[in-house]
């Protein structure tokens, strides 16, 4: 059962309109200073950590603006100043910073009171699925009378808060036309500087990356040296049941198959989403790794052998490591129908995609038993990446803060010019 849909999203906006109001008044009341804010929606992590570090190393006053007790933790552990995004000091925090920086959308920080401020938008991952305006799922209404005028309100509301946003960094110029048709923003805001949310995946070497990710994983149980480890990373569909849930035989033949290959499974399910991803028996060889226990997969990655998906960006990003990739969707016709993709499927997953957890699991087991399968799966991993990634030095986000700052944000306050 999926905890979020945009139609349930979207009417919440409409009825919180008179909110956006006052806080629109408000903000036109209150001066900005020259403080940042930053706000995430997946937690203390993803492209936001990278630019905070940046941002505080030059000098700047940045505040988290958390939504948990669990990002209260997190942030305390990392030295990060924080206050609560939907508290009142939350809402002037927000109305007196010059810069508000977020990773999925206003409501990272406190959504009245962004108005008026230098907008950074992260996003958080490359498209492969259409979002935002390319996407319908994005203007979905419940079935009200009159649904088809408020999905056009919805739209008209959609792309004048986009114009908020000042700076969005690509990954790459493709990365950058989907953004920029995504989010109806020109080429002056759109900038290819590289996702500060890989960073991680090229900072230090292989063994220190590894032995990082290691660590992190370990918060599921032991995980021995010489192990295999598998990511399971299916997508959200905007509400709807996933279609790729195993069977009860189906599992079976998963584990029989991890215990052969002696790999450990990790499910990473959606943040917006969750499914009955564990086996009908308790089983050491499949494991959770949902976001209320790791909110940012990405510095786990290195420590991974293959990545099993259907739509994830996490494509894209294990490119930077050359991980091989099994393909496992069985709507992929339906989904290109109702959501849309960036490019034809296949152009990413190949024309020999899993469409049932059986190919899938033959494929994965060739992978795992290496030779032509995986010479393959790398190749084309690593192939893609290379379209899709313009940057690989783990300075994406000093890149995004040289274009803050190119764009008219002063520096800090005593910093040397």
């Amino acid at each position: 059962m999926a905890s979020f849909s945009f139609g349930t999203g979207n009417a919440a906006k409409l009825l919180r309109l008179p909110l956006y109001a006052a806080g629109r008044i408000g903000t036109l009341l209150v001066p900005r200073g020259d403080a940042w804010v930053i706000g995430c929606g997946a937690g203390i992590g993803d492209g936001a950590l990278a630019l905070h570090g940046v941002a505080t190393e030059a000098g700047h006053r940045v505040t988290w603006l958390t939504r948990s007790a669990r990002d209260d933790v997190d942030a305390a552990a990392l030295g990060i100043r924080t206050v609560r995004r939907d508290s009142l000091r939350g809402w002037w925090r927000t109305a007196r910073a010059g810069v508000v920086v977020v990773t999925h959308g206003f409501g990272d920080a406190n959504r009245y009171a962004v108005s008026g401020a230098f907008v950074v938008q992260l996003w958080h991952g490359i498209p492969l699925k259409r979002i935002g305006l390319d996407s319908p799922a994005t203007v979905q209404v419940p079935a009200l009378p009159g649904a088809a005028l408020l999905r056009r309100l919805i739209a008209v509301m959609y792309r004048a808060a986009a114009q908020r946003i000042r700076v969005l960094p690509a990954a790459s110029h493709r990365s950058r036309g989907r953004l920029e048709s995504a989010f109806g923003l020109g080429d002056d805001r759109v900038v290819v500087t590289g996702e500060p949310r890989v960073d991680v995946l090229s900072a230090g070497s292989d063994s220190q990356r590894r032995d990082a990710a290691t660590t992190l994983l370990t918060l599921t149980g032991p995980l021995l040296p010489n192990q295999r480890a598998l990511l399971y990373a299916p997508t959200w569909r905007d509400g709807a049941p996933d279609p790729a849930i195993p069977t009860a035989e189906q599992w079976v033949r998963l584990v029989e198959l991890l215990e052969r290959r002696d790999a450990v499974l990790f499910v990473r399910s959606h943040p917006l989403g969750q499914g009955a991803y564990s086996p009908p028996w308790s089983s050491g060889r499949v494991r959770m790794l949902n976001s209320d226990l790791l909110p940012d997969v990405t510095p786990a990655l290195p420590r991974f052998d293959a990545l099993i998906t259907d739509y994830s960006s996490m494509a894209y990003d294990v490119g930077l490591l050359a991980m091989p990739v099994v393909y496992l969707a069985p709507d992929a016709e339906q989904y290109a129908r109702d959501r849309g993709f960036y490019g034809r499927y296949e152009e990413v997953a190949g024309a020999d995609f899993a469409t049932d957890w059986d190919t899938a699991l033959a494929q994965l087991d060739a992978v795992l038993a290496g030779g032509d399968a995986y010479a393959e799966r790398v190749r084309r991993s690593a192939a893609l990446s290379e379209q899709m990634h313009a940057h690989r030095d783990g300075r994406n986000a000093r890149r995004v803060y040289q274009a803050i700052r190119a764009r008219g944000v002063p520096a800090p306050k005593g910093a040397a010019r």
